[in-house]
């Protein structure tokens, strides 16, 4: 019983809890480069003041970003279920003496097929 006690206190105790949290806004930012020419008179001629600005943009935005080119696909699925179905065809199938060698022929066959079945 105490130890029925003991696993009731750890699995529902606060201390032992995580909170994750996501953060609540996320800024990208692009520094510029900008130039400003300040005009001059006879005497003092002009010149071109330089500097650079952080300026805020859209951080889903362009094209060319790496963060849109990432593929999220998780093949796993395919890959799993192709494998139990071609391994148990290649057991359901073969002879006796020709098992050791089947099953796992078919099991890598029906992996590589569910897998671009799963579209990856």
């Amino acid at each position: 019983m105490k130890i029925f006690y003991l696993a009731f206190l750890l699995c529902f105790s606060p201390a032992l809890k995580v909170y994750a949290t996501t953060p609540k806004s996320v800024t990208c930012t692009r520094t510029e480069y900008r130039e400003e020419y300040i005009p001059g008179t006879k005497s003092s001629p002009g010149y071109v003041k330089s500097y650079e600005v952080d300026v805020e943009i859209p951080c889903g935005g362009s094209g060319g970003s790496k963060a849109n080119n990432i593929k999220d696909d998780n093949c796993t699925d395919g890959k799993i279920a192709g494998a139990l179905l071609g391994g148990g065809l290649g057991g359901a199938i073969s002879r006796k003496e020709g098992r050791w060698f089947a099953v796992p022929l078919g099991a890598v066959t029906g992996a590589a097929i569910g897998n671009k079945v799963d579209g990856c």
